[in-house]
């Protein structure tokens, strides 16, 4: 396989941007009420499947230097990249490692709320679990994604990528309040939080649409940057 650099990464903030948007439009409560509950729980597993597609993409550009490591002539240039990659030193890559699995926890809770009549023991073992180990392997990829800019609290408001990280780690946070708040309890058969539920996964996926939307001017400022160098 051996793709243009740039192309790559508009594949992956594509697959991101579409996935936080199904998530954000399950999220809306007049979809729900338009298209039923069976409809809204397909969005959100396909959303979920945009995720992890977009998660692999990313994973396998990080660990691949020609895909990142480029400028304004060889993001245009086919190079191989690397589908296996061991780099405990790289918080990018530790970010986008962590990330890829946490996508498949999602799939699996999202595929799960696809069943209908289960009780809320196995609405949470199934459901619940899962979405919750999802959320705790994004907050962990979103503090790598922090820390590879350098010091955990700093302010960069002109940097895209501070932008990216931030938005990132905001969203797993609001993702995790929503696992949380969704956990179903066995005396009433209620969420903890229906509101706090379903606006988290809300604004969640907002910040993350917003994230993957910044990936393509994040890019081409990253290439700016890298001819600079050559002119001086």
């Amino acid at each position: 396989m051996t793709p243009r650099p740039i192309d790559l990464n508009r594949v992956v903030a594509l697959l991101f941007s579409i996935g936080s948007a199904l998530f954000v439009l399950g999220s809306v409560p007049a979809y729900l009420n338009a298209v039923g509950q069976a409809a809204d729980s397909v969005t959100y597993f396909v959303g979920s499947i945009f995720f992890t597609s977009a998660s692999l993409a990313q994973l396998v550009q990080v660990q691949s230097p020609a895909m990142t490591e480029v400028d304004a002539e060889s993001q245009y240039r086919r190079a191989p990249v690397r589908f296996r990659a061991w780099l405990p030193h790289d918080r990018n890559w530790l970010a986008a490692v962590a990330q890829f699995p946490g996508t498949i926890f999602f799939n699996i809770s999202t595929f799960a709320a696809l069943l209908h009549n289960v009780t809320a023991e196995q609405q949470d073992r199934r459901v619940w679990r899962p979405d919750f180990y999802g959320s705790t392997l994004f907050l962990v990829a979103s503090l790598f994604a922090i820390l590879a800019l350098g010091r955990l609290f700093t302010f960069r408001p002109r940097s895209f990528p501070w932008w990216i990280a931030w938005l990132n780690m905001v969203g797993s946070i609001l993702f995790m309040a929503s696992a949380i708040a969704s956990f179903v309890l066995h005396s009433s058969d209620d969420l903890i939080s229906d509101p706090v539920s379903v606006g988290g996964t809300l604004l969640g996926a907002l910040c993350f649409l917003l994230g993957a939307i910044l990936m393509l001017p994040a890019w081409k400022r990253a290439v700016r940057a890298a001819e600079k160098p050559l002119k001086t």
